[in-house]
């Protein structure tokens, strides 16, 4: 044999791979297709759902599952944390002393505090708000509000503005307005 007759040769092996190739690979997406269907329609046969297929129906499941605890830890969390209820005037006062004592705990200067009307529009939870105005130096400032911050006492700050005190540049001055969250008393 010689070398164009070799080539030859060599180049019909390799057309006739690719083609063998090529047929394989679309007999084996049908197959593999057939079988989606297959798995698809017996699982929504079992299931009695529209045709999704079984693996839709798992990640869902593993979905909802996930979905389920996060939503457990979530109400266990309130089942262990929601305060007890209580009128919506103490609770104006119990966060207004709250905020003030612990503004000269920060060391920090109190003034034009402001009791809020209650927002009394929540389902299950109501919110007492007050508003202050501190001044202070920055690390008192920061102690302070990180202490008023918090979640586990249905506590937050929902506004804050800072502004450098107009007598002393070393001072901060803070208007805060705090929230707190509370179960009301039914009547």
């Amino acid at each position: 044999m010689n070398t164009r007759e070799k080539r030859l040769l060599i180049v019909f092996g390799v057309v006739i791979f690719a083609v063998l190739n090529f047929y394989g690979y679309s007999v084996y997406k049908q197959k593999m297709q057939a079988f989606d269907q297959q798995i698809g329609s017996e699982g929504n046969e079992i299931l009695g759902k529209p045709a999704t297929g079984l693996i839709g129906e798992i990640e869902e499941a593993t979905d909802n599952l996930a979905e389920r605890d996060s939503k457990e830890r979530e109400m266990a969390w309130l089942a262990e944390k929601t305060p007890e209820p209580e009128d919506g005037g103490a609770a104006q006062s119990k966060l207004e002393s709250f905020v003030t004592n612990q503004a000269r705990v920060a060391g920090l200067t109190v003034d034009r505090p402001k009791i809020l009307p209650n927002d009394e529009e929540g389902r299950y939870y109501h919110q007492a708000i007050f508003e202050i105005k501190a001044t202070g130096r920055e690390t008192g400032l920061y102690r302070w509000l990180t202490m008023l911050q918090d979640p586990n006492a249905f506590r937050s700050v929902t506004s804050l503005r800072l502004s450098p005190n107009r007598e002393d540049d070393t001072l901060i001055d803070a208007v805060v307005q705090v929230r707190q969250w509370y179960v009301p008393k039914e009547s």
